[in-house]
C-alpha cells in the first residue's frame, strides 16, 4: 500500500553507503523514516559513529530524485512496497539480521502462510532431478493445499519447482535478482505472469536493476530466509544453491537435499551437503514431512495447569502461552509470535526443556510436555 512515508522508505534504500543494518539503526535513532530526511542536520549529529561524508549523502538531492523515480514507477505498474515493519512483510523474514528494509512485490499473496517451503537447484538438470522435483511438490500440494512454494525463477529446479506448484493448484514466489521491470530470464515470462494469479513476484532491487551475478547471491537470502525449510534437489560442486543451503543453516533454517550417485556431477553438491551434516538427506516425501513434523495432524491443545510452573521468568511464561494455544509450534513461527529473535528464543527453550516444560521436535518444532 502506497502511503505518505513510502517516498522516504525507498529513499532510505538509495542512500550511497548505507546498508539494511545501517538504515535499521537510522530509523531507530531519529525515530521515523521519514525524519531521517526531514529533520535538521544537527540531529543527524548527534548519531553515535556517524560521518559528515554519510550525512551529506543523506542529504543529497539525487536521493530524493531516484526515490521519486521509483514511487512514479511502482505506482504505474501496480507494485506493492512493503517495508520492514510492515504486517505484510514475510515476518519469517524479520528475523535475519540482513534483512532487506524495503520489499517491491507484484501480485497478491499471503507471504506469512502456515507452511513454507523454498526449492532450489542447478541450472542444469538430469531429468530425474526434475521427476523428483515435481513428484515432491505433488505430494506436498495433496497434503497441505494452502503450502507456500519459493523459488528463484531461473532455469532447471527453479522453474521446474514454479511450474510443479502451479499444476497442483498452490501458490509460488519468485524472488529475483532485479528489478520489476523486467523478467530474467525472458524465456519464463509466461509462467511469472501465469504466477501473478497464483503467487507473486518479490524483489529488493528498484527498476532499472540489471540481473547482474551478484544480485543473484543477495537475493538466496530472502529465499533461504522466507521459508520453513530449503530443499536442495540438484546441485554441483558449486552454485548458487549451496549458497542458499549455507545461508538457511546460518539463519536456523532446515535443509535437505537430495542424494544422486558419486558419479553424478549434478549431484556433487547435494552430497556434500549431505556428508558435511549441511543438510538431511531426502529420499521421500514422508522423511521432509517427518523430519519437520508435519506427518502428524493437529490435536486440540491440552489445557495446562500453571500453577505447576510458579518459577517461570516472564520470557518463560511468554513461551508457555504461545505453546499452550497448539499442539506444536515451529520455532521461527513461535519467535514470529513473541517478536523474539530466533538466536534468543532458543536459550529460554532450553530452559524450559531442563524444567520438563517444553519437549523439542524434528523439524525445529516444539511443543508443551
Amino acid at each position: 500500500m502506497i502511503t505518505d512515508k513510502t517516498l522516504y522508505q525507498i529513499a532510505l534504500t538509495q542512500i550511497n553507503g548505507v546498508g539494511v543494518m545501517h538504515a535499521r539503526n537510522l530509523v531507530q535513532a531519529m525515530g521515523d523514516v521519514e525524519a531521517v530526511f526531514t529533520e535538521s542536520t544537527r540531529k543527524l549529529e548527534q548519531i553515535p559513529r556517524i560521518s559528515k561524508r554519510l550525512i551529506a549523502e543523506i542529504r543529497s538531492s539525487e536521493v530524493m530524485r531516484r526515490a521519486e523515480n521509483e514511487l512514479n514507477f511502482i505506482i504505474k505498474n501496480n507494485i506493492k512496497p512493503l517495508f520492514y515493519t510492515n504486517e505484510e512483510y514475510p515476518q519469517r523474514l524479520t528475523n535475519c539480521i540482513d534483512a532487506p528494509i524495503l520489499l517491491y512485490v507484484k501480485g497478491d499473496l499471503n507471504f506469512n502462510r502456515e507452511k513454507v517451503v523454498s526449492i532450489v537447484g542447478t541450472r542444469n538438470t538430469t531429468r530425474y532431478g526434475q521427476e523428483f522435483c515435481q513428484k515432491f511438490v505433488k505430494e506436498l500440494s495433496e497434503r497441505f493445499p494452502d503450502l507456500l512454494v519459493i523459488s528463484g525463477l531461473a532455469y532447471g529446479i527453479d522453474i521446474c519447482a514454479h511450474r510443479a506448484a502451479l499444476q497442483n493448484n498452490l501458490y509460488t514466489v519468485a524472488v529475483l535478482g532485479h528489478g520489476l521491470d523486467r523478467i530474467y530470464p525472458y524465456a519464463h515470462r509466461d509462467t511469472a505472469m501465469e504466477m501473478l494469479e497464483k503467487g507473486a513476484l518479490i524483489t529488493e532491487f528498484p527498476s532499472e536493476t540489471n540481473p547482474d551475478r551478484h544480485n543473484f547471491v543477495r537475493r538466496n537470502r530472502i529465499v533461504a530466509g522466507m521459508t520453513d525449510a530449503v530443499v536442495v534437489v540438484e546441485s554441483a560442486e558449486k552454485g548458487g544453491s549451496l549458497i542458499t543451503a549455507d545461508i538457511a543453516n546460518s539463519y536456523f533454517r532446515e535443509v535437505f537435499a537430495v542424494p544422486g550417485r558419486v558419479t553424478d556431477k549434478t549431484f556433487a553438491g547435494c552430497n556434500r551437503l549431505i556428508a558435511d551434516n549441511k543438510a538431511v538427506l531426502l529420499q521421500e516425501t514422508d522423511d521432509f514431512l517427518q523430519h519437520m513434523g508435519w506427518d502428524s495432524d493437529k490435536k486440540a491443545a491440552r489445557p495446562k495447569q500453571r500453577e505447576l510452573f510458579l518459577n517461570l521468568t516472564d520470557e518463560e511464561e511468554r513461551i508457555f502461552n504461545a505453546l499452550n494455544k497448539v499442539d506444536s509450534m515451529q520455532v521461527n513461527m513461535l519467535a514470529i509470535e513473541l517478536n523474539t529473535p530466533v538466536s534468543e528464543l532458543f536459550f529460554t527453550l532450553l530452559e524450559l526443556e531442563m524444567k520438563n516444560i517444553v519437549q523439542a521436535l524434528p523439524g525445529g518444532m516444539y511443543k508443551l510436555m
